[in-house]
């Protein structure tokens, strides 16, 4: 019962923290809205929360490390920063510029997000209150 209440509450949790780390991703865009050559990024939230709770999605790069050629020489290993993969938008409308940020895709993306990361943390919190009555009873 712990086991399958955990499981639960750790889908939440990853869920939150992909939510949390898509909005500082389209926070960047819009204040690099005037930065010349930014491109404008997202992830695929869905495919990255399946990869995050090991249910398939976007494929893992495969473990590489460099070859030594002295023994003085540090091992290293590529890895990925975080567990989402960052995609680049591609714009309706380019600018001269390079930039390929716009505006009005960005605000809908933003206040999408939002409205997701509340309606989870709702989901979450009304979770929680049922656990704790069936507890109190």
């Amino acid at each position: 019962m712990i086991d399958r209440i955990g499981k639960d509450f750790e889908f939440y949790q990853k869920a939150l923290a992909l939510r949390q780390q898509r909005q500082e991703i389209l926070a960047s865009n819009i204040a690099n809205a005037d930065t010349p050559h930014y491109k404008a990024r997202d992830i695929d939230f869905n495919a990255t929360l399946r990869e995050a709770m090991g249910e398939g999605g976007l494929p893992r790069l495969p473990d590489t490390s460099l070859t030594l050629t002295s023994a003085r020489h540090i091992p290293a290993q590529a890895h990925t920063n975080g567990p989402a993969r960052e995609l680049y938008r591609v714009p309706t409308q380019p600018s001269l510029d390079g930039n390929t940020v716009e505006m009005n895709t960005e605000r809908v993306q933003f206040a999408d997000n939002t409205m997701r990361y509340q309606a989870d943390l709702q989901v979450l919190n009304g979770r929680i209150k049922s656990l704790l009555a069936a507890i109190q009873q």
